[in-house]
């Protein structure tokens, strides 16, 4: 069994990956704060809508990494590269097809869903320009997932530094108009995530390129979809495309009944959205490390190690959680300062951030028992234990804050129901299911 120091070494770097992907969104948010409520209010929807779709993108390169995952530990090396050039190729098709669908139903989309017409605009010129990232993120989270795969993901503490280094780079400049650049505002935001996304991709193809033995993984691009392959990747990813893109639906969801209530509600539940973002990191990290881990296990016969590692990991990841939910209780109001000046809108916004780290301790442990549900390559157990807790989520998000309109602290409870039900499923899934025969 992987001792703490063996988890953490391969979690730290997938953890910075993690963090350059979602620090585009955490960046506009903290300069955004600073420029006023409906641009903070239209960056959560826009951005919501953008990571709705990143998300199939993001649940076939899970499915993918399993399978790449499994294989490396059978020793199977030659078929990694396979995966990984069919993975990407069908990736950046799905971005096109998506793209253009996208473009063209997403000011239709937002009409019939938002009741204020500023936020409306707001939110489609943001989309309209963020959307173009399809085309490098689709591609992004194929390489990750290689390097994950192979258990090389020190590689992503360098891309974390090259993505977040644009991005900040390029929000600064264009959102506030420096160093002679137009003041863009919500757009230059927009612009600076798509160049980040384009830039980490770069990195990947130069990276995979110059420093990866191409030959002993079978690294050799072809422009030509192999279905076989295709297929055997979807009959893994396809519950996890699915996983992933319903979790962020009725996130979306839950911001669209927060702008119902106001538009400074809205405001409120993005900065409280973007601190939570970047508390669930470490454990995101984890659950990807158990994935890899388990998966691992079970392709190299040692079945017997696959639930101590579980525990050894969900021990860590209650350790990290209890540490940022400290900080979250002990100094709410210097966190939520970091994207807002507006004194009275930080002092509503501490009970929102006090009901998460209750959330984030119980979320802690259901992410890394669920991630190993995954691992065992059980992906449709998986998302039927997605489905049934997302049924729940979305039924009292609706009661609470579409019916009722209660408070923005009161509407976030809605993620400790869901991580409850999470944990209660995969604990069930683990002590009753015979996951030991599952084949991939």
């Amino acid at each position: 069994m992987q001792n703490k120091k063996e988890i953490i070494k391969v979690s730290y770097p997938i953890f910075l990956g993690l963090l350059a992907q979602n620090i585009i969104n955490v960046t506009d948010t903290a300069f955004l704060g600073h420029v006023g409520e409906v641009e903070l209010g239209a960056s959560a929807l826009g951005g919501l809508y953008y990571i709705c779709l990143f998300t199939l993108a993001f649940g076939f390169s899970i499915g993918a990494q399993i399978l790449m995952a499994r294989r490396n530990g059978e020793g199977k090396y030659q078929e990694l590269g396979t995966v990984l050039n069919q993975g990407s190729l069908f990736s950046f098709l799905m971005a096109i097809v998506l793209l253009v669908g996208a473009m063209l139903s997403a000011r239709p989309v937002m009409q019939l869903m938002l009741s204020s017409e500023v936020i409306l605009e707001a939110s489609y010129d943001f989309f309209s320009v963020r959307v173009w990232g399809l085309l490098f993120s689709f591609v992004n989270v194929m390489y990750r997932a290689f390097y994950v795969a192979i258990i090389r993901t020190k590689v992503l503490t360098l891309n974390a530094i090259v993505m977040a280094s644009i991005n900040v780079i390029l929000d600064y400049i264009l959102i506030f108009g420096k160093f002679g650049a137009p003041r863009l505002g919500l757009e230059g935001a927009a612009i600076a995530s798509v160049m980040a996304e384009a830039g980490s991709l770069l990195f990947f193809l130069l990276y995979t390129r110059y420093a990866v033995d191409g030959k002993k993984y079978g690294l050799k691009f072809r422009l030509r979809l192999d279905f076989p392959v295709i297929r055997r990747i979807l009959n893994v990813s396809v519950f996890m495309m699915l996983q992933q893109f319903i979790p962020f639906t009725t996130w979306f969801v839950f911001f669209l009944a927060i702008e119902h209530i106001g538009q400074r509600e809205l405001a409120i539940a993005n900065v409280v959205r973007s601190i939570y973002v970047l508390v669930l990191i470490p454990v995101q990290a984890l659950s990807t490390t158990v994935n890899t881990l388990v998966s691992n296990a079970i392709g190299s016969k040692a079945i017997d190690r696959v639930i101590p590692i579980i525990r050894q990991v969900a021990k860590i990841s209650v350790v990290f959680a209890l540490c940022c939910a400290v900080l979250m209780v002990v100094f709410p109001h210097p966190m939520l300062a970091v994207y807002t000046n507006d004194l009275p809108l930080i002092e509503e916004a501490v009970p929102s951030l006090w009901v998460i780290a209750g959330a984030l301790l119980i979320a802690a442990v259901s992410n890394i028992c669920f991630s190993g549900i995954s691992g065992t390559g059980n992906t449709r157990s998986a998302l039927m234990i997605e489905l049934s807790a997302q049924v729940f989520y979305a039924a009292y998000i609706l009661v609470t804050c579409w019916w009722f309109k209660w408070s923005v602290a009161a509407c976030f409870t809605c993620e400790v129901v869901y991580y409850g039900l999470l944990l209660i499923g995969s604990a069930c899934y683990f002590r009753y299911f015979n996951w030991q025969k599952t084949k991939i």
